[in-house]
């Protein structure tokens, strides 16, 4: 089970600035279950696209989409040269997360899955510099340093009882140079930070950047087969009664949060879609 969010961080008002070509793709499974096999996804657009976690490692989940979604908000403050440091501690905070060595564990376990995780494109990502969708096998990090930081931490450590087989530590970890060259060229979407905090569903997290990369496209209404939605997020289930339970929750946190006006999912003959009317932006 995923830690319980804390209050709302000051660092959430800051935008979130994301790789609009990453977020049309599937990647992050909405459950952190220990599922290793790999996920395959055709986009309607022509192309494949694979997901293939790490060696001995599963897919990457609900917390690991969460720790993208920091990572990358601090990238937007951190120079050009793609590395970002952080201390472990600051980071979970940052994310609203409370700190004790089982979220230290997990965090580490991300960062690692966002380095080991291979992103195979077969003309699926397009690649803004050269202005068409490429071949191409990366990770969303390229490396990932840790180091611990057992004296300058030592009245730190004593408030945690399970801190000691997991000590707070300095990181530095480089962002795949393919993410940013297409955020050096523009080719983005942006979140709310604070909005993107304030949803306590991941399917509603995941649904919020997604429906920002139909808003990039100019969209103010966006009808998506049921079936084709369910691959893009990407979702298990397959029956639209049992998708309907799950989008249904997270349907209704987004209009809360008035990130869409409506979301309906209807049934027309024998086909199921889901259909988006987007807020305006305030």
């Amino acid at each position: 089970m995923v830690p319980a969010l804390e209050p709302r961080r000051k660092s959430a008002t800051r935008p979130v600035v994301l790789d609009r070509s990453l977020e049309a793709l599937p990647l992050f499974r909405l459950s952190d279950s220990s599922d290793d096999s790999a996920l395959t996804y055709e986009p309607e657009t022509g192309g494949r696209w694979r997901v293939l976690p790490g060696p001995g490692d599963r897919m990457p989940g609900t917390f690991d989409q969460d720790v993208y979604v920091e990572i990358l908000h601090r990238y937007a403050t951190s120079g050009t040269d793609g590395v970002i440091h952080f201390t472990l501690h600051a980071f979970l905070r940052s994310m609203g997360r409370r700190v004790d060595g089982r979220t230290y564990e997990q965090l580490r376990g991300a960062l690692g899955r966002l380095k080991n995780t291979v992103l195979e494109s077969t003309e699926a990502y397009f690649a803004a510099p050269a202005g068409r969708n490429i071949d191409a096998r990366f990770t969303i990090l390229t490396s990932v340093m840790i180091d611990r930081r057992r004296s300058a931490d030592r009245e730190q450590l004593a408030l945690f009882d399970t801190v000691a087989a997991a000590e707070p530590g300095d990181a530095r970890v480089t962002l795949s140079p393919v993410l940013r060259a297409n955020l050096r060229a523009g080719h983005t979407i942006t979140l709310s930070g604070a909005a993107y905090a304030a949803l306590a569903s991941p399917t509603a997290r995941r649904l919020y950047r997604l429906l920002e990369v139909a808003r990039a496209d100019g969209r103010v209404a966006w009808r998506v087969a049921l079936e084709a939605l369910a691959g893009q997020l990407p979702l298990s289930q397959r029956y639209p009664s049992h998708l309907n339970r799950v989008l249904g929750p997270a349907h209704d946190l987004l209009v809360q949060a008035g990130i869409v006006r409506d979301a309906a999912i209807r049934q027309h003959q024998r086909d199921w879609f889901v259909d988006y009317v987007l807020a305006s932006r305030t």
